[in-house]
Parts: structure tokens; sequence; C-alpha cells
């Protein structure tokens, strides 16, 4: 029996080992043959999720690999682009032509209002006026509402006011078209002093693609002299030692138009007015004007002239506060940058002036008036082909200060006087003398390098007296070095 026993426990034994045995093999084989396929597995998965992120499907089982397979990266999707793959950025913003709404489409932030939709026609000929006051009229009843001057057309438009005292404040007046102004002296008729203005608004904004043409060049002709010229001529002595007048502009239209002549674009009382993009030439006077304003924002703006047309300020401030100017390119005939009296707080930067008289402070204290200007900042500017570069100008019997001024990294090329500080400023008037004057204090010039094609002449002593202030042509006409700033 026991005998008997031995043999079945034996044969049990055997059976059973070889059993395990099978299981042990078939085991490492499966576990075998699943490592092998890690690598394929993962391959065939990364085309699947490809397919899925390029077909916009999706496939749930993601990670049938067996409890002992290594993490994978998560499932890639349309909303997260494959890993180590340069995504492109977005385009740089440009300045594309402006594609009207339509008609009154209130959107998200502003209502707009069209022209054309109150009777412009756009055409260059057809007097456009009553179609923009009208225009005017319904956008400024809207808080944040757009005026649109489109884009392909010319408008011609004659002297218009777009005063708001009772305006919704933070309008837009969009111009992406062109206004000219009209050259008829009928449409001048009584004292006409600006072209178009803008009074007594809030946060209005001028901005766009588009052109202000005040065609000047007819007021040019009529009246080359009718306003006295730069008193800073009588310091040029040319190269060559020879003095020639400007020759006067012929008149060659044979009409005669009034005697004053209009700024292209004021701002007067308004507070955060903002003029960026647009492009204001050929002004009959003055180009841009702020007067009593705060916050002024003038940036990305053109505006170009002839170098010999008389009295075409660029941008010309007068008791307005807090200022900035900068990235704009300012090409006319008289200062690119004039800040008269009243004005503070003005900082300009990365400024193009050129042709023109330069960036000035002043003329002040006129007719024995006070005249107050503080911390004003002028730097990383380049003036070329100019009659000065930056300069301070006051009359005599003038009163009050300027105080607080730095002009910073100026680069002048062809400039026939680079700095000037005239306290005895003339007009071709006469004047006489006076014991009183604006006085000086804390003017600072860094940086001021390049090139000037006259002599300087020193008409009087400095009190206190400036050492490095010279007379003459340097040895040679070159940018200077650190080394030769005064």
């Amino acid at each position: 029996m026991s005998g008997l026993t031995l043999k079945t426990f034996t044969y049990m034994f055997l059976v059973t080992f070889l059993i395990w045995s099978s299981n042990f093999e078939c085991c490492i084989a499966r576990r075998g043959n699943h490592w092998r396929q890690t690598k394929t597995f993962s391959s065939s998965l990364f085309k699947k999720r490809a397919k899925s992120y390029n077909g916009n499907t999706h496939n749930k089982n993601h990670h049938n690999g067996g409890s002992n397979s290594k993490p994978k990266s998560p499932p890639l999707s349309p909303k997260s682009p494959p890993p180590h793959k340069n995504v492109p950025s977005s385009p740089p913003i440009s300045k594309p032509k402006y594609s009207p709404p339509p008609k009154s489409y209130n959107g998200m932030h502003s209502t707009f209002f069209n022209v054309l939709d109150y009777g412009a026609k756009g055409d260059g000929n057809t007097d456009d006026t009553k179609a923009f006051e009208a225009t005017w009229a319904a956008t400024c009843k809207v808080e944040a509402s757009t005026m649109i001057v489109p884009a392909n057309y010319t408008f011609f438009v004659g002297p218009i006011s777009f005063s708001g005292p009772y305006c919704k404040p933070n309008i837009v007046f969009q111009l992406d078209g062109t206004i000219i102004a009209p050259t008829n002296p009928s449409a001048w008729s009584g004292v006409t002093l600006q072209w178009l203005e803008f009074s007594k608004l809030e946060g209005i904004v001028i901005q766009g693609n588009g052109v202000i043409d005040g065609r000047g060049s007819i007021w040019w002709q009529d009246f080359p002299y009718d306003n006295p010229i730069d008193d800073e001529e009588k310091l040029i002595v040319p190269l060559n030692h020879t003095h020639k007048p400007p020759m006067p502009v012929q008149n060659e239209m044979g009409r005669k138009m009034p005697s004053n002549k209009p700024t292209a674009l004021r701002f007067y009382g308004s507070y955060g007015p903002t003029v960026t993009g647009i492009t204001i030439q050929n002004s009959p006077q003055c180009h841009l004007k702020f007067d009593s304003c705060n916050r002024v924002l003038v940036h990305d703006v053109i505006i170009s002239s002839p170098g010999d047309s008389p009295n075409t300020d660029g941008i010309h401030l007068q008791n307005s506060k807090d200022v900035l100017i900068y990235s704009s390119k300012l090409a006319c005939g008289d200062d690119c940058i004039s800040i008269q009296t009243g004005c503070s707080n003005v900082y300009v930067h990365n400024v193009d002036c050129g042709p023109g008289h330069g960036i000035s402070i002043g003329s002040l204290g006129k007719d024995n008036t006070r005249a107050c200007v503080s911390n004003i900042t002028v730097r990383d500017v380049n003036i070329h082909n100019s009659m000065n570069g930056v300069r301070i100008k006051t009359w005599q019997g003038g009163s009050g200060s300027v105080q607080g001024v730095l002009f910073s990294n100026i680069q002048v090329t062809e400039v026939q006087l680079p700095i000037v500080i005239d306290q005895f400023y003339c007009d071709k008037r006469t004047c006489t003398n006076h014991t009183s004057a604006v006085s000086l204090e804390g003017i600072n010039y860094e940086r001021i390098k390049g090139t000037y094609t006259t002599f300087g002449e020193l008409k009087t002593p400095t009190v206190p007296p400036i050492a490095c202030l010279q007379i003459g042509k340097p040895t040679n006409n070159r940018i200077q070095t650190d080394h030769d700033i005064c």
C-alpha cells in the first residue's frame, strides 16, 4: 500500500512539475513578446494619434500595453500641437486698409457712422462739408462711437468745427480716406484760423491710414512774406561768406487767398486727445496744433511739407500739459515741434525731424508777456537738413521762466545751428531793447552729435560764461566724440 502511494505521489509530482515548467516558459514567452511589441506599439500609437490630430478623430484606447508598460505621453489632440515642433507665431500687426462695417453696426465697443451714409460723395470735387457735419452730429450723441472716413475716397471739405461741449466721450475719428482743403478764396471768407478743429472733447482719437491735405501751396504763393521770417537767420554766416535771401515763391495761380492762413488740424480745450497713424501734409500754416489740452498723445504720425514752405510748423503746443510725442516723421518749413508758453511735462522721443527749423521752445515773452514752460524732455531724436537743431528763443521785455529742460542724444546732420539759445529773438520788425527777460534755469544738453553746415556766431557773452562755446567751423566736419561735448 505504501509502495503504491509512493508511486502515485511521484507520478503526480512529475505531472505537476511538467505543467509548472510549461506555464513558466509560456509566461516568459508572453512577457518577451510584450516587451518586443512595446516599440512597435508606441510607433503605431503615434501614427494613430497623428491621424487623430490631423483627422479630428479620437481613439480612447491609448494605454492597452498592460501595467508593466512604460508610461506614455498624453495623447495628442487638435488643441495641443505636437511637442518639439515650431509653432508659427501670430503675424505682425500691419495697417490694412479699413473696410467699412455695415451701416450703424452696433459692435462690442462702438457704433459706426459712415460719412457716405450721410451724403458724402468722396469724388474730390463735390463739397462734402455738410455731410461731415451731419455725420459728426450723429456720432457725437453716442459714447465711444466711431465716425468713419473710408479708404479709396477723396473728400473735399471746407472749414469745419467738430465741437463737443455736449458730445459723449471717447469718440473715434477713423480716417482712412483723403480729406482735401478748398483752394477757392470764397471758401475761406471771414476770419478763419483753423481748417479742421476738434474742441472741448474728452478722449477723442484721430486714427487710421488716411491723409489730411491742406493744399497750402496757393497760400504760400500769395503770401511768401506775410509772416515774420525765422530770426535765427541773423546768426547764419554761410561757409563761403555769402548770404542770399530766400527766393519768393511765384504766384502761378493768379488768385488771392485771405491773409490769415489756417492751421490744418487743431485741438482746443480737450482732455486726452490722441492722433496716430495719419499723414498731414501741405498745411497753409501749422500742421497739427494743441491748445489748452491735457494728456496729449501723438505717435506714428507723418507730417510733410516742403522745407521752404513759410511758417508751416509740424506740431505746435500751447498751454498744454502732459504731452507725449514719439515715433513720428516731421518734415516742414518751420519748427518740427514748437513748444510755447503754458506747456509742462512734455516728453518727445524717437522723432525724425527734417527738413525744418528743428525743435524749439518759444518764442516766449513777445509783447512783454509772461511765459512759463517747465519739465521738457527731448531725446533720441534725429534732426537733418534743418536750419536749427534744438533751441530756446525768448523776446526782450518778457517775464516768466523756462525750467527743467533736457535735450539728450540728439543726432544732427547738415544742420546750420545745432544748439541755439537766443534771448534777443526778434522777427523782421525793429525791436527795442528791454532790461527784463524770460529767465532760463536748469537747461541741460547731453550727447548732441553730428555735423553742421555754416559758421556760428557768438553775439554776446553768456552769464555765467561757457568756456566750450566757440566761433567758427570745426577742424573737420565730422561727428564729434563724447570728449567734445560741453
